[in-house]
C-alpha cells in the first residue's frame, strides 16, 4: 500500500530521517515504487516536489534531506499504483488553490465506486490525473468551497464537520487513510491498511507522535530552540511512543499541537 507522512511544528523544522525512512519503503524491492512527493508549506503557498519513480533511488530525495526547505507543515506520500497509470499527474500529494491559499491532500487506500458516486462529485474541481485519490480530493474541495469566502479561514469546527462527513462516506468505499492541510491546520484520518502478515486491511491506518523537543526528534531537525512537533505516518518511524489512530478517528493538528480528535 501507499505510505503517508506529515509534520506539524510550532516553529520551522526540516524533515531528515523521516523522509529517508519513508523513501526506503518506496524502494524497487517493495510494492511502493510508483512515485513519491512532498509538499512543504511556506505560509499560504507550498513548495511541491514529485517524481513518478521510486523514492529510495531518487537523487532529489537525497537532496531534500540535506537542503529541503524549513517548514512548519509538510505532507509526503509514497505511491503504490492501484488506480491510474504511473505518471506525474497521478503522483501525490495533490495541491489546489482555494480561498487564496494552497490546499494539500494525500490518500492511502483504494476507493472502488468513487467515480460513480453522486455524493462524491467533483463539482468545479476537475481532476488532472485518473486516480481515485485525486477524485476524492476534488470532491472534498467541492464541499469546502462554500466555506472559503475570503482570506480568513472558516471556523475550525465548521471545517471539521465537513471533513467528518467526507471521511465517513469514503469509509463506505474502501480504505480511507488521508492527510489534508489548508495552510492553517492539518487533518489526519485513520482507517484501515494491510498490516504485516495480514491479507485484509485492518486498523490502524495511521500513527502519530507528539513531543516537546529541545533537540532533533526522530526524522526532524528542530533547530536550536525548543518547540512542539507532531509527526503522522503510516507506520511508526522510530522507537518512540507512537500512538495509533483509532478506526475512523479524525485528528486536527495546528502548529505542532493536537487541537481536536473526533470519532
Amino acid at each position: 500500500m501507499c505510505e503517508l507522512l506529515a509534520l506539524s511544528s510550532s516553529q520551522p523544522a526540516r524533515l531528515t530521517f523521516s523522509l529517508r525512512a519513508l523513501a526506503a519503503r518506496g524502494s524497487m524491492s517493495s510494492s511502493t515504487h510508483d512515485g513519491w512527493g512532498v509538499a512543504f508549506y511556506q505560509g499560504r503557498d507550498v513548495a511541491l516536489f514529485r517524481e513518478p519513480a521510486a523514492a529510495a533511488d531518487s537523487a532529489l530525495v537525497r537532496f531534500l534531506e540535506s537542503q529541503g526547505p524549513a517548514t512548519d507543515l509538510a505532507i509526503s506520500h509514497i505511491r503504490h499504483a492501484t488506480r491510474g497509470g504511473v505518471s506525474l499527474a497521478n503522483t501525490q500529494p495533490f495541491v489546489r488553490e482555494l480561498g487564496g491559499r494552497r490546499h494539500v491532500f494525500a490518500h492511502n487506500g483504494d476507493l472502488p465506486g468513487i467515480f460513480d458516486s453522486a455524493a462524491l462529485a467533483c463539482g468545479r474541481f476537475e481532476p488532472v490525473g485518473t486516480t481515485d485519490s485525486e477524485h476524492a480530493f476534488c470532491a472534498l474541495l467541492a464541499r469546502l468551497a462554500a466555506l472559503w469566502q475570503g482570506a480568513v479561514p472558516p471556523p475550525l469546527d465548521t471545517r471539521l464537520a465537513v471533513l467528518g462527513g467526507f471521511a465517513a462516506e469514503l469509509r463506505t468505499l474502501g480504505p480511507a487513510n488521508f492527510l489534508y492541510a489548508d495552510a492553517d491546520s492539518l487533518f489526519a484520518h485513520g482507517h484501515r491498511r494491510k498490516q504485516p502478515g495480514q491479507a485484509r486491511a485492518a486498523p490502524p491506518g495511521l500513527w502519530w507522535l507528539a513531543q516537546e523537543c529541545a533537540t532533533d526528534l526522530a526524522g526532524v531537525s528542530v533547530g536550536p530552540a525548543a518547540q512542539s512537533v507532531v509527526l503522522l505516518a503510516s507506520v511508526p518511524l522510530s522507537d518512540a511512543a507512537w500512538r495509533p489512530l483509532a478506526e475512523g478517528e479524525l485528528l486536527v493538528v495546528r502548529a505542532g499541537r493536537v487541537e481536536a480528535s473526533v470519532l
